[in-house]
């Protein structure tokens, strides 16, 4: 089965061509960053126009590219939820036009299964079950994965995402839009216990998250340095490196305890902060320690991407599933909310 996957959930358009016989085949990603830049943050309505003027070109790359054709697709999925209601408008708008001129099924893909899913990218993909880690810009989730759409949620952040307190650091540091690579890479300059903040919720039973607090910290450690006139380089790098040394503490300590809760002997991180090195470093030497694995997909399919859209959809196609031919749009949509389905194709890198 042919598919093709579009995502436009937020700040960046993703397509991917997947076939359930030889894997991904092609994909193409534009990043909206220099256009929001200038905001320090993503303004939805942009969003929406950017997606309208780069949905349907990249698609034409994506199969010019694999020597495919429109009417060589099985299938079409777009991301559906959750999201921004206006870019998620257009890629649903986008994917059942091109179902309905094609006379192909579409689904109507969770942004956050494809985040989950995307390991089964790579060529040794995770077997069921599982533990997965979700965090980027707008989730923080512990999932305990027993099969596709057999999700149970363990834990999540009651208030800021791990990402979202990444950026919102960065800006406090002078960095620019986006910050959370640019902080990781400040951190590497910084210096080990210079600055210690505090490793939110350790201190109680559960696997709920809270950032805010570790946000309003080093607002309180700039703003003191900066008083001091004492906030040069250095400084800010040491800042940095308190600060993602702390977070990576708490999404470690979370993921282990995780893992002793539910017996499992495999774990999965995704979503964009999932490319943070020193959490991938972190949870290798956790995983060893308890003789288990950690899985994680290649850097560029760990922020929003077309393929694991496909991935997703060629998954529940296969087995059955079609979205009416409505163009409707889910920005709230839990993960348990999903059918479950069995396993019929496995990714292919």
């Amino acid at each position: 089965m042919l598919v093709l996957g579009i995502e436009t959930s937020c700040d960046e358009t993703g397509i991917g061509l997947y076939d359930s016989a030889r894997g991904l085949l092609g994909e193409a990603l534009y990043s909206q960053t220099a256009l929001h830049a200038e905001y320090g943050g993503v303004v939805p309505e942009l969003a929406s126009r950017d997606h309208i003027r780069k949905t349907l070109p990249l698609i034409r790359q994506v199969l010019a590219e694999s020597g495919q054709r429109l009417r060589d697709l099985d299938g079409i999925a777009y991301t559906s939820g959750p999201g921004l209601m206006g870019a998620l408008l257009v890629g649903a708008a986008i994917g059942r036009s091109l179902a309905l001129a094609l006379d192909r099924p579409a689904i109507a893909v969770h942004h956050m299964e494809g985040h989950l899913l995307a390991p089964m990218l790579e060529p040794d993909p995770p077997d069921f079950p599982f533990v997965a880690l979700l965090v980027s810009g707008g989730h923080t989730q512990l999932v305990a994965v027993t099969g596709i759409g057999r999700y149970r949620l363990l834990g999540e952040s009651l208030d800021d995402a791990a990402g979202e307190a990444f950026d919102k650091s960065a800006l406090l540091l002078g960095l620019d839009y986006p910050g959370g690579a640019a902080l990781a890479r400040l951190a590497e300059q910084g210096r080990p216990g210079r600055f210690r903040f505090p490793r939110p919720m350790l201190d109680r039973p559960g696997l709920d998250f809270s950032f805010s607090g570790l946000k309003t910290a080093v607002l309180q450690v700039v703003e003191t340095q900066r008083r001091a006139g004492t906030l040069d380089q250095q400084q800010r790098a040491d800042i940095a490196r308190g600060f993602e040394e702390a977070l990576v503490e708490t999404l470690r300590e979370k993921c282990e305890r995780a893992l002793a809760e539910t017996g499992y002997h495999r774990l999965v991180i995704a979503g964009g902060v999932s490319a943070n090195l020193r959490l991938r470093a972190e949870l290798t030497a956790m995983a060893e320690r308890r003789s288990a694995r950690l899985h994680a997909p290649r850097l560029r399919f760990c922020t929003d991407n077309g393929a694991m859209i496909a991935l997703v959809g060629a998954l529940r196609l296969a087995a059955g599933e079609c979205t009416p031919a409505t163009i409707e749009t889910q920005p709230r949509w839990p993960l348990e909310q999903l059918t479950p389905i069995p396993l019929l194709i496995h990714g292919v890198g």
